[in-house]
């Protein structure tokens, strides 16, 4: 069975752990490249990260873009929305569709 993760600072991430996700503190760069890696090969089938953790780990994020598991999913954090998120999956429509259904503005 699959699981899911939350990785992020830990006020942001704390009451994903309420509905029964494992959540994974991240507060210095090198254990967030090495925390990814360990959960994208374990059997995490989604990964939630917040968009600030996203920002410093773009490099590592980009090697699991074209894979089916684990699906890296950006959510806002306490400091805000970065616009990352919604940027992601405008992007993820537009390879899928190959138009902008989801924004167009006309």
């Amino acid at each position: 069975m699959y699981k899911i993760a939350v990785m992020g600072d830990y006020d942001s991430i704390y009451g994903f752990a309420t509905l029964g996700l494992d959540t994974f503190p991240v507060d210095n760069l090198d254990y967030g490249v090495a925390l990814l890696k360990r959960l994208a090969e374990d059997d995490y089938a989604v990964i939630y990260m917040t968009e600030a953790l996203a920002s410093d780990l773009n490099k590592e994020i980009d090697r699991y873009r074209e894979v089916m598991k684990p699906a890296i999913i950006l959510i806002p954090g306490i400091s805000g929305n970065t616009g990352a998120g919604i940027a992601g999956v405008k992007k993820s429509v537009e390879q899928a569709v190959g138009s902008d259904i989801l924004f167009n503005e006309e």
